[in-house]
């Protein structure tokens, strides 16, 4: 037999080698892993270069990307080498073996098992320390690209008298310099120190000397290096204390010197950098002496120096010669961190004015005209009324506006320009059947800009200027096809085989293909590969619906493209649709930034900006590279193009040294301000996060004397939102009006402040805001008197909500007793003959769950109404009649319902007619009970009109699933009768479908 291995014990078990082929295989798979791994970090690479060449901003790919390279490998070797060479040079400076100690005996075990390796074993750290130090440095690379393309200033600060742009530019590059030094020193030193104990230059336990003298000498020179490096670090401390944060009690958060800064850390700072650098000289010596008597004496002075006289003494100084007499000892100081704060924030200019806060003419009647020459009072809250206009020209549930709507200026009929509430029609895939090719290839674009009048209402609705499918208004003809939108948040490939739906025409879809030069195209195997793999999708490799002609889009939010053609900018967080040269444009605010300007305080962006809009809404917010920063200009203005994607950046601040460093930078990026067109300027307005961040600083430096500044006598606050519950301050209001010193009414950007801890009102705020005005950014503030007892907006909000004369409560209490809720708008404040008016819309919702204005609160002085109109309660405020604005319907103040071709319809709503009306003059008694009544028959009227209308669209056409706003109608009043069933024409709807559409159940009439 032969012998199968076994023994005495049974048969043994022989491990071999794996076969050929599973050598292969394994071999295949390693190979193929590897190759994985290489294509998917090229994907990434890949699809950014396409994507930037697209976009025609491959510039800023390219210099971003060499920057990071370039960083990576200069201080990723710079580090390799340092930490190499220190180990290499304790290792060839190690001493001869003798008698081993027990201690070199064990060690020994360890030299033995490491010295096959040791070539290896040197790589791979220094590969690993090289990897770490690049990749830090690599993401310095905007503080890389600001100091070595920077602008001066040419403005000093007051206590080095150096260009501001050493502080912005020079300083924190230099810091950055001196943190990689010290990782060096450090790391180099702690390799070198292991690598001499391992080879006997270092003893623990060992009888005799504890370090041979070669080993002293090296570590001595590291040593020194540290030192030499806290020297410069003390050295450059001195600047940053112009530039360093503080909690200073009388202020709060404090940037730059304060007395015991300047008369205490500045000289210890000085002494501590002469001590260090004689402390390094000795460290440095003992090559000569090897010793290390001299340099430990020298470290242990410099610690006791760092002690004493940079810690207990400014501490002394503080205690004993500050605080005695603090206001006197810090008012220089504190006029230089005013000076600077307005300057660093552009408000610098702000003017500050007296202002009574009480009307000065006794006849109020005669102020009713004054009225209109002083406001074009905005009763259409963008804020509020976005369901309204999903509900009226959604069209489709395919199509969604956004929830906070935008305000703008058009041009009328009549050649004047008035406040236009602005919304686009964007796509809404919620709303769609969801599979890969609806959601990617046929639904991929919204359709149209949606506007209407700002200072209107018609029976609770907007009066719309621009609206319906195909688009019908005032805008004239323009590119109406949103492809990107700041709901558009997926990637869509068009411009292929797959048409895409339009816009709904009849009882189907109209399509089309994408006409654009947008988006990365798809015609190669690589490209389809590469975004396969970033979008995790398969299917874009091998789909049939994608052909010749194709092409992706994606980042296709305004602000995400701005952002990353740009990412050395601040986005603003309300991008917002205007139409421009026959294309509707996204037009996005950016502020350039920076931490370093000296004496500036800082602030937060995402706190300073955050208000009730921006509460659990994330496209309302700041969008920061830099968060903390104590300087901001709104230096560019862009646009993004809702069908193109086009990105255009212009200089707007023509002055900012920010901004000329990074166009120097990124050459070609920013396009001179003349290339803004008339079109475009137009439209242009000061932004919404720089008023908020200046309001924010305005609460204390619109003081300017130092005395009272720090008594704080005069700190003001941004109020609360009074008609929300969310605890957030009041968002800024755009509204078209006239300030005391001013001729004419200018667009402007409003706010309100009140005292600190108090909520009667302290100061009015307002900016210019319509650009290519010689006022534009003029700051105006109207300072009340510091006794006045004039209402700030939570007291106005809730006098009005506890006004018993005007039936306000009991108005409220009838609505939300049933199943509708009560909207206050925004509550807008005008300075009108030394007094305050205060203007607020109430809309009502009901079950259909949109809002409609049902009564407009107005307030002047002590006078108070609670009307229909807004023009009816500025009358019984000021005791005046007429001067009413002719209703939207000729006069009558109601519309006459819409015909239908079935009677039971055309009974029903005449019916609801009657009830709506009986329930507004219910209201006007008031009659509650008969108000109520008047609401169950409204409620049962619009029932069968529903029903009956149901059924004979059912039988006219059983493909019509949402004819409001079809382009049937001739005249833009859409047939009735869409999904929802309980939505009107697009723009004339009768009172009692209007009552309907705010209540649902018949409570919201009135």
């Amino acid at each position: 037999m032969p012998d199968r291995g076994g023994g005495p014990t049974g048969p043994r078990i022989r491990v071999g080698r794996p076969s050929r082929r599973a050598r292969i295989l394994l071999t295949t798979l390693g190979v193929l892993a590897v190759l994985g791994m290489a294509f998917t970090m090229f994907a990434g690479f890949w699809t950014d270069w396409l994507w930037y060449r697209s976009v025609k901003y491959s510039s800023v790919f390219t210099t971003t990307l060499s920057t990071k390279v370039g960083l990576f490998f200069v201080f990723g070797l710079l580090m390799a080498a340092a930490v190499g060479f220190n180990v290499w040079l304790a290792h060839r400076l190690r001493p001869p073996l003798s008698a081993m100690s027990m201690e070199q005996q064990n060690l020994d075990r360890y030299r033995m098992g490491i010295a096959p390796y040791k070539k290896w074993l040197l790589c791979a750290v220094t590969v690993l320390v090289g990897l770490v130090a690049g990749a830090s440095a690599a993401g310095q690379w905007r503080t890389w690209l600001m100091w070595v393309n920077a602008v001066p200033f040419h403005k000093t600060d007051p206590q080095f008298h150096l260009d501001i742009s050493f502080y912005a530019f020079d300083l924190p590059w230099y810091r950055f310099l001196l943190g990689f030094g010290f990782a060096a020193a450090v790391l180099s030193l702690i390799a070198a120190a292991l690598t001499h104990y391992l080879y006997g230059g270092l003893r623990v336990t060992s009888p005799g000397p504890r370090a041979t003298a070669a080993a002293t000498g090296h570590l001595s020179v590291l040593l020194g290096v540290f030192v030499a490096l806290k020297a410069v670090a003390y050295w450059l401390d001195r600047y940053g204390l112009a530039v360093k944060s503080s909690d200073f009690k009388a202020t709060g958060d404090w940037t730059g010197l304060r007395y015991v800064d300047a008369n205490a850390y500045l000289p210890a700072k000085t002494i501590l950098f002469c001590i260090a650098v004689i402390c390094a000289l000795l460290f440095f010596a003992t090559l000569w002496r090897r010793t290390w008597q001299l340099p430990v004496i020298g470290f242990g002075l410099m610690v006791l120096s760092a002690i004493l006289i940079g810690g207990l003494y400014p501490a002394l100084v503080q205690k004993f010669e500050v605080q005695p007499n603090e206001q006197a000892k810090e008012a220089p100081y504190v006029e230089k961190n005013i000076e600077a704060t307005r300057e660093a924030y552009g408000i610098d200019d702000t003017k500050v004015s007296g202002y009574d806060g009480t009307s000065r003419t006794k006849d109020k009647s005669t102020l009713r005209g004054e009225v209109g020459k002083t406001a074009s009072v905005r009763i259409l809250d963008p804020n509020i009324v976005s369901p309204t206009f999903q509900q009226n020209q959604q069209i489709r549930g395919y199509y969604a506006f956004p929830a906070n709507l935008d305000v703008d200026r058009y041009p009328t009929k009549d050649g004047k320009v008035q406040d236009t509430v602005v919304g686009l029609r964007e796509l809404n895939l919620d709303g769609v059947k969801k599979n890969w090719i609806n959601t990617h290839f046929r639904y991929t674009h919204g359709y149209g800009l949606v506007a209407a009048k700002g200072t209107e209402a018609s029976n609770g609705e907007p009066v719309f200027t621009e609206k319906n499918v195909p688009t019908t208004g005032d805008l004239g003809t323009y590119e109406p096809r949103v492809y990107y939108g700041e709901k558009t948040t997926t990637y869509s490939i068009v411009g292929g085989p797959q048409k895409e739906i339009d816009y709904p025409a009849g009882d189907g879809e109209a399509t089309t293909t994408y006409q654009g030069k947008s988006g990365v195209s798809l015609s190669s195997t690589l490209n389809r590969a590469a975004y396969a793999l970033a979008f995790g999708e398969p299917q874009i490799l091998y789909s049939g619906a994608i052909g010749d002609g194709s092409r992706i889009l994606y980042n296709r939010t305004p602000k995400e493209r701005v952002e990353a053609v740009a990412p050395w900018l601040t986005i603003d967080g309300d991008a917002y649709p205007a139409v421009v040269d026959g294309h509707i444009q996204w037009i996005v605010d950016a502020y350039t930034t920076t931490n370093g300007y000296p004496y500036a305080s800082r602030t937060t962006l995402g706190d300073t900006t955050a208000d009730s809009l921006t509460y659990n809404n994330d496209q309302r917010a700041v969008v920061a590279q830099q968060n903390r920063v104590n300087y901001i200009r709104n230096s560019v203005k862009a646009t993004v193009d809702a069908y193109t994607g086009e990105v255009k950046l212009y200089q707007w601040d023509a002055e900012d040294p920010v901004l000329k460093t990074w166009m120097k930078a990124f050459p070609g990026t920013v396009k001179p301000k003349s290339d803004i067109s008339s079109d475009l300027m137009a439209h242009l307005r000061y932004p919404q996060d720089l008023f908020k961040v200046q309001r924010e600083l305005l609460t204390r430096y619109h003081v300017q004397d130092a005395q009272t500044f720090l008594s704080g006598s005069e700190v003001w606050q941004v109020p609360e939102d009074p008609t929300t519950k969310s605890g957030n301050a009041v968002p800024p209001y755009y509204l078209t009006m006239k300030m005391p010193d001013q001729d004419a009414q200018a667009f402007s950007l409003t706010t309100t402040f009140t005292p600190n801890g108090r909520e009667t009102l302290s100061a009015f705020m307002a900016v210019d805001s319509q650009a290519g005005t010689p006022d534009y950014g003029k700051i105006r503030i109207l300072k009340l008197p510091a006794s006045t007892t004039v209402g700030g907006p939570k007291q106005v909000q809730s006098q009005f909500n506890s006004n018993s004369q005007q039936n306000i409560a009991e108005f409220v209490k009838l609505i939300r007793g049933g199943d509708s809720e009560i909207e206050y708008g925004n509550l807008l404040t005008i300075p009108l003959d030394g007094g305050l008016l205060y203007v607020e819309p109430v809309y009502v919702r009901g079950q259909l769950k949109y809002p409609l204005m049902r009564k407009v609160l107005v307030t002047f002085g002590h006078a108070t109404a609670f009307e229909d109109t807004l023009d009816k309660a500025l009358d019984k405020v000021f005791g005046a009649s007429g001067a009413q604005t002719t209703p939207p319907d000729g006069g009558t103040g109601t519309t006459n319902p819409p015909t239908s071709g079935d009677p039971t319809v055309e009974q029903a709503l005449k019916d609801a007619q009657k009830a709506f009306d009986e329930g507004q003059k219910a209201l006007k008694v008031p009659d509650f009970a008969a108000y109520d009544k008047a609401q169950k028959d409204l409620q049962a009227a619009l029932a069968r009109a529903e029903k009956a209308q149901a059924e004979a669209d059912k039988a006219a056409s059983a493909g019509a699933e949402n004819g409001s706003g079809s382009d049937k109608s001739a005249s833009g009043d859409a047939k009735s009768g869409s999904q929802d069933g309980k939505s009107g024409s697009g723009d004339g709807k009768s009172g009692a479908e209007g009552a309907a559409s705010g209540a649902g159940d018949g409570k919201s009439g009135g």
